[in-house]
């Protein structure tokens, strides 16, 4: 019997020229499926009404995948992979399985032999890490840091030392809600010297990448408030 494939299909990183941001062959790929997995229905249906060629909405189905679904569910998500039938994995925002859910599933499907196949589109850690200047020889992705004060110091100063240490660019993020509380324990933990690049609103219009000195973003700092960043930090 042959099975469907596994399309992982990255998500825009807000509002913006879908052109810019998905290849002509990626939303024609999109546009051959009727079945997806998502995380949020809503969201989703926005995105993929701007498919070009797509079914109509109704007949498209949903299933749903977040960080609440629990791992004896997966197996049912790929019911219809193992049917014969190609469903699409889409992100709420970027690559679906890096910082997402998504990731438990692509695994699953590896152990049932389902072939996965990865769609071009944007990745805010790794466009965050291109625009940075920082070094993309060597870094690690860290996720969200501690949320408690005195633990998220704690990591903070450990991501700096491993980073003179080993020459590493350690990068993270955090809800866009508390992005102002991280970037001011980050300018009050760290040295002076070291180097922290903000990329905040990547390929949007008001798309913002600044990498500066420690000591430099103690002199001016944005006001990230309820924006979504991407943090990178190089000792």
């Amino acid at each position: 019997m042959t099975f469907g494939t596994l399309y992982l299909i990255p998500a825009p990183l807000g509002e913006g020229d879908l052109a810019w941001m998905l290849p002509v062959g990626v939303q024609q790929r999109l546009a051959s499926l009727d079945r997806f997995i998502v995380e949020h229905p809503k969201t989703a249906r926005y995105f993929l009404k701007q498919i070009g060629g797509l079914q109509p909405l109704q007949a498209i189905e949903l299933e749903v995948l977040n960080e609440h679904t629990r791992a004896a569910e997966l197996e049912a998500l790929l019911a219809p992979l193992l049917a014969g039938n190609d469903v699409g994995l889409l992100s709420e925002a970027g690559c679906p399985g890096v910082a997402d859910p998504g990731a438990s599933l692509v695994r699953l499907a590896h152990q049932r032999h389902i072939r996965v196949v990865p769609l071009v589109g944007p990745s805010s850690i790794l466009l965050a890490l291109m625009a940075s200047g920082l070094n993309g020889q060597r870094f690690c992705f860290h996720g969200y840091l501690p949320v408690e004060q005195a633990a998220r110091n704690q990591k903070i100063a450990q991501l700096e030392k491993a980073s003179i240490m080993a020459d590493e660019t350690q990068i993270f993020i955090e809800t866009p809600y508390r992005n102002q509380r991280l970037l001011e324990a980050l300018i009050q933990q760290c040295r002076p010297d070291t180097d922290l690049c903000v990329a905040c609103h990547l390929t949007l219009a008001d798309e913002y990448v600044v990498t500066r000195t420690i000591g430099e973003w103690r002199r001016d700092l944005p006001d990230l408030n309820k924006k979504p960043a991407v943090f990178l930090l190089h000792g």
